[in-house]
């Protein structure tokens, strides 16, 4: 122990010594302008010289092998791989009713006949006797599919009629077919807006309109919901701040009638603002073709506005013309350009022909029977009456909108929270009053914020009778489940 202390001591006394020196030796007292260096110059030199000496040495590389056997499955057995889909919630859980029968007015749900206000059977084409004979004349001359996109040889004569009878109808050059309803959107949007394109979008738009906006790869700004002063200023901002913006392809993107909300877009507006700051105008007419309108051709003949002054229009046909597929219409430009450019036209395999059939028919019943956007209108005046002083609830959505929107009055502090409260009472009517209805509950993959709420489709199919139950049983459920929330 002793002989290690001394060791110690030593190397200490040996070290200062050293350092001492380095201190006395002549150049450690040079001046320099007139200032002193002192000793540490040395050592900061000395210093220098080690780091240069460590920086040029090849770092230390251990020597190359091959892992053994053994080796790689004790790698693989610790290895987790991270999993394919997100964990499953109890929310994710949830399984919706399902229906039994076709979804007119009265379906059938769990064995039972319900009032069904869950579908957008807005005119009560669903189940009509003239589309079910064309659709079955259709069948017997075609077939059920087409078995190819439309360039690869799927175009059928009714598909270039039913296009032609589209944009006759709604007063425009041109229209092309999609064959899913929200393919339109995921697709028309691409095909138009690029990389490095601004575009400005309702922050209540639904999730077709989102996922064709992410697709797009655009710069996507979003401002408050239907309100126009946020859009101005939105406008007014990009075009000031961005120096490049008159050389961009500009786009405003918006719903005619909102399906999170069932506000309608003040069209009139909109165009004031998209000629002023020069934009382009997007505009999903899905829930107002054969609703809004003196002849049911949607949000443009509501508000007085030209078709042409709407650079595109796309709408989804399984609504009010209860058929599937879905459209864009506009100049010929517009429509050629996606038969070569859009991903749901070139590569999907074209609507079947008798839904395009039925689609037909469907346009002939909207010219040849106004009363029926009469009824619907009546039914929609009459439901939003009825649940206009319902306890706990607000109508938020737009008095001629066919989607009749509630939100809670005051809500839980929670979107999760409010939707639990909603699902409850949707629940409740359906099992004690046999009222079919839904909330808006939206999936993972929808980045909407607006509030949830319960929506009521309304259809002209519907009875005097069946809108009092809706009323009458809603509430109910609201005084018997929102009992502090007035």
């Amino acid at each position: 122990m002793d002989s290690a202390v001394s060791v110690l001591t030593n190397m200490v006394r040996v070290t200062s010594d050293w350092v001492t020196s380095a201190f006395e030796v002549p150049f450690a007292r040079a001046v320099i302008f007139e200032v002193n260096i002192g000793g540490h110059l040395f050592v900061e030199g000395l210093l220098l010289v080690v780091i240069v000496f460590l920086m040029s040495q090849k770092s230390y590389k251990p020597p190359k092998r091959p892992l053994t056997k053994k080796e790689i499955d004790e790698l693989c057995e610790e290895w987790a791989p991270e999993p394919l889909i997100p964990s499953i919630t109890d929310e994710m859980k949830h399984e919706p009713p399902v229906l039994e029968s076709a979804a007119g007015p009265h379906t059938i749900v769990n064995g039972k006949d319900v009032v069904n206000f869950t579908s957008a059977n807005y005119l009560g084409l669903l189940g009509s006797k003239e589309l079910l004979e064309t659709c079955t004349s259709a069948l017997e001359k075609y077939g059920v599919g087409s078995c190819g996109p439309r360039g690869f040889y799927g175009t059928i004569d009714v598909h270039l009629d039913c296009e032609a009878r589209i944009a006759k109808f709604l007063g425009t050059p041109d229209s092309i077919l999609y064959s899913y309803g929200l393919s339109t959107m995921f697709s028309a949007i691409p095909a138009f807006c690029k990389k490095g394109d601004v575009v400005i979008a309702d922050e209540g738009v639904h999730w077709g309109i989102q996922n064709g906006l992410q697709l797009s790869r655009s710069t996507i700004i979003y401002f408050k919901h239907n309100n126009m002063e946020s859009l101005r200023s939105t406008l007014e901002k990009v075009t000031q701040e961005n120096k490049q913006a008159k050389k961009l392809r500009r786009y405003i993107v918006v719903e005619a009638v909102y399906q999170n909300s069932g506000k309608v877009a003040p069209l009139d507006e909109i165009i004031k603002l998209k000629e002023k700051y020069r934009f382009r105008v997007l505009l999903d007419e899905s829930n107002s073709i054969g609703v809004l309108g003196s002849s049911g051709r949607g949000l443009t003949e509501h508000c007085k506005v030209p078709a042409d002054k709407i650079d595109i229009i796309t709408a989804a046909m399984g609504h009010a013309l209860a058929t599937e597929g879905g459209f864009c219409t506009g100049n010929a430009r517009v429509i050629d350009h996606q038969r070569l450019s859009s991903s749901g036209y070139v590569f999907s395999a074209s609507l079947p022909p008798y839904l395009a059939s039925a689609a037909i028919k469907a346009i002939d019943i909207v010219e040849e029977k106004p009363e029926l956007l009469v009824k619907l209108r009546q039914n929609i005046a009459t439901l939003t009456k009825g649940l206009s002083d319902i306890k706990g609830l607000d109508i938020v959505s737009d008095p001629l909108s066919p989607i009749i929107f509630l939100t809670l009055k005051k809500s839980t502090g929670s979107s999760k929270g409010d939707l639990q409260m909603l699902e409850d009472i949707a629940d409740h009517v359906l099992k004690e009053d046999s009222v079919f209805i839904v909330t808006s509950k939206r999936s993972t993959l929808d980045k909407c914020k607006l509030p949830v709420g319960i929506r009521l489709f309304v259809s002209a199919a519907h009875s005097e009778a069946d809108l009092v139950k809706a009323s009458e049983s809603l509430k109910r459920a609201a005084e018997s489940l929102l009992p502090v929330r007035d």
